[in-house]
């Protein structure tokens, strides 16, 4: 494989974006910083495929990365390869508003033909390179220049390896006939809606300090104001105010801005500088949050009463039997919390369609309606439907005796 120095013009990255639109697939990763500001600052693009890579600096002085973003966001003939692509596929969102596509994430893919729950990139390229990867540089300042070739060696071999694992996991993928499994979770991966920031919905990523319209209102226009905030100064939203501080005062809005001095994770400077003025017009100027927007009351017990936990941890072990028989992650047929509302009487749930019903949804529904139970063999635990059960107990019929 060819490993091109580090791209620093636009004419060389165009001539390496021209050659790779002709490939099946390139594989992409990225290293970015984000401690400091409210947008992950891109350091390093990596791309290549199985002839060629190269590192491309998006810091260089006078480098359009345009070829690149057109590659990746507008090319429906190359596969995009990631290997937990999401914040890599965040950072393009951020830069195009729209994200790569089509898509392959190597995480998700060995969910599908093994155990591994988010295997890590390390243990990927060992477990099928048996290769050793020297995380040296991997917390390095990604955005001090120059790079040195350490670093670039370093993160050019995320997309060499990945190149030459890829083949390998699709192969598996196909002879294992769970493709169609992937297509859906890789089109998720790919929903700009994602990515989007939506100011009106940031409240929804806050634990709500109560059920009240009013104060689910503040909160609302609390977290648009902080996103908006953090946005203009590039800045983290914590840098802003803790969520913790911000679900206080959507809760006990101080009534003058004097008393913003006594809450906690507020400095002293607030109680008269402009920030703290805007704070207070919109917590006076905050609406109830409308009733279709409430969030849905929590089921409290279900209709199986008190052995409703019961019946979710028999689901539970349902899942790790099946996860076990079929060699798959359980965590990509379902989670906790869907079992534990199947338990508790919802039926529109994503494990109840399409593929996840036919390897395990149908399986767990009829746990929950009594049609499928528990049973021991050859000292392995399996399951066995009720009438199979029902059969095999059941006396054999005998000939009837004629009198003579």
């Amino acid at each position: 494989m060819k490993i091109h120095p580090l791209i620093t013009t636009t004419e060389d990255l165009a001539d390496l974006c021209e050659r790779l639109a002709k490939s099946e697939f390139v594989a992409v990763d990225t290293e970015f910083m984000r401690e400091n500001t409210y947008y992950p600052l891109l350091c390093l693009v990596q791309v290549g495929n199985e002839e060629e890579a190269a590192a491309i600096d998006p810091l260089a002085e006078g480098i359009d990365l345009s070829p690149l973003l057109e590659l990746l966001t507008e090319n429906e003939d190359v596969l995009k390869i990631f290997h937990a692509g999401g914040q890599d596929v965040e950072i393009i969102y951020n830069l195009t508003g729209k994200t790569p596509h089509p898509i392959f994430d190597t995480q998700v893919a060995m969910m599908a033909i093994s155990q591994s729950e988010q295997i890590g990139y390390a243990n990927l390229v060992e477990s099928w390179l048996g290769k050793t990867i020297d995380k040296g540089a991997r917390f390095t300042d990604w955005s001090r220049r120059p790079l040195t070739d350490r670093q670039i060696e370093y993160a050019i071999g995320d997309v060499t390896y990945l190149s030459t694992i890829f083949p390998k996991i699709l192969k598996k993928l196909i002879k294992t006939g769970r493709g169609m499994w992937l297509n859906v979770e890789m089109e998720k991966l790919a929903d700009p809606a994602n990515y989007a920031n939506d100011l009106d919905q940031a409240w929804r990523r806050i634990r709500a300090p109560s059920r009240s319209a009013i104060v689910l209102g503040r909160l609302k226009a609390l977290a648009a104001w902080r996103e908006t905030e953090a946005q203009g100064k590039n800045i983290p939203r914590g840098r802003i105010m803790r969520d913790e501080t911000l679900a206080d005062l959507a809760s006990h809005p101080p009534k003058k801005q004097e008393d913003l001095a006594k809450v906690r994770g507020l400095s002293q400077a607030w109680k008269e500088n402009d920030i703290g003025k805007r704070l207070m017009r919109v917590m006076r100027d905050a609406e109830p949050l409308p009733s279709e927007e409430m969030p849905e009351k929590p089921k409290r017990g279900a209709p199986l009463g008190k052995e409703g936990a019961l019946v979710a941890d028999l689901l539970k072990l349902l899942l790790k039997i099946r996860a076990r028989e079929i060699d798959v992650a359980a965590r990509l047929l379902t989670r906790s919390d869907e079992l534990e509302a199947l338990a508790a009487g919802m039926r529109n749930l994503q494990v109840l369609e399409g593929w996840r019903y036919e390897v395990f949804g149908r399986d767990a529904l009829e746990l929950v309606e009594g049609r499928l139970a528990f049973a021991v063999e050859n000292g392995k635990l399996k399951m066995t439907h009720i009438n199979e059960i029902e059969q095999e107990a059941a006396p054999e019929p005998t000939e009837p005796q004629i009198a003579e």
